[in-house]
């Protein structure tokens, strides 16, 4: 006769099914984990990391990713000097004949673009090098009752961000300051999603004077602040805004604070009384957006 009871210990002891799914994973987990300790290769080995290369040639920027990429190809006014790029992301750039396009390119691998931007960027399989797009001059602003400006926001992926709900409410220009703001790179456009050919960027020297300038121009500067007066649809007045946030942590500059027109809060009845920058711009761009259009916000 057979003991029932012993088949079952001797089954499980020699790490065979015990008749539940749950052990059967578990068991193939334990002997993955005895292999791998026994030298063998594990079924899932994460990607080795690959850091960056050496970077561009100097007064060059690599931009990469398909919407940033695509947006670039678009821009009469951006210079490329030369691509890479997958089958697959030629594929999905509609790129039919690389030959065609007005400078060099070649077919790579996703590890050939790695090896320049490292394995951490998200470059779906296409990189450029290109000139970088030149800043303009405040006076050189075109007709617009929107602009965004920005008080030593410094962090390239919230200045991408911004960029990008810039364009997509309409924004007629991001203005920043020369010093204590990103410079044009692959991460702050691949932020800003192909948004960076799509807006004018105005660099300025000196904020307050540039702050000046668009009162004459007849602009309603505001300043974003989690402690202002007002909440920010209370505040309006013109039907032209110039909507100025700080950095975080720091907020505007005294001499920012001192110079805008109003400073406004955005109505936050939660928990948490302050945004990411970059979330703040999209509200607020959204409000303004919806005064200039003449439906304010009730």
């Amino acid at each position: 006769m057979v003991d029932h009871k012993d088949k079952r210990r001797g089954t499980k002891a020699e790490g065979g099914s015990t008749g539940s799914p749950k052990d059967s994973h578990y068991a193939r987990l334990r002997r993955a984990h005895r292999d791998e300790k026994a030298g063998g290769a594990p079924q899932h080995r994460p990607r080795p990391r690959i850091e960056p290369g050496d970077g561009p040639a100097d007064g060059l920027v690599w931009l990469y990713g398909l919407h940033t990429v695509r947006a670039a190809l678009d821009n009469p006014a951006r210079k490329i000097k030369k691509m890479l790029v997958t089958r697959n992301a030629a594929e999905r750039l509609a790129i039919a004949d690389l030959s065609a396009l007005p400078f060099p390119a070649e077919l790579a691998e996703p590890r050939d673009i790695d090896r320049l931007t490292g394995s951490d960027a998200v470059h779906q399989g296409v990189l450029i090098e290109a000139e970088p797009l030149r800043p303009k001059r405040l006076d050189a602003l075109g007709e617009t009752n929107l602009l965004l400006v920005l008080d030593q926001v410094t962090d390239p992926h919230n200045v991408g961000a911004i960029l990008r709900s810039a364009v997509a409410f309409g924004a007629g220009a991001l203005i920043t300051t020369a010093r204590h703001s990103p410079t044009e790179s692959g991460v702050l456009a691949k932020s800003a999603s192909g948004a960076l050919e799509h807006i004018d960027h105005i660099e300025v020297r000196n904020l307050a004077e540039a702050l000046g300038e668009l009162h004459h121009a007849g602009f309603q500067t505001i300043g974003l602040d989690s402690e202002g007066p007002a909440e920010l649809e209370k505040t309006f007045s013109g039907k032209k805004i110039a909507l100025v946030l700080g950095a975080e942590g720091k907020g505007l500059r005294q001499k920012t604070r001192e110079t805008v027109n109003a400073l406004a809060r955005l109505d936050m009845p939660g928990a948490i009384r302050s945004l990411n920058v970059s979330n703040a711009a999209a509200v607020s761009l959204y409000v303004a957006g919806k005064w200039l259009r003449g439906s304010p916000p009730p």
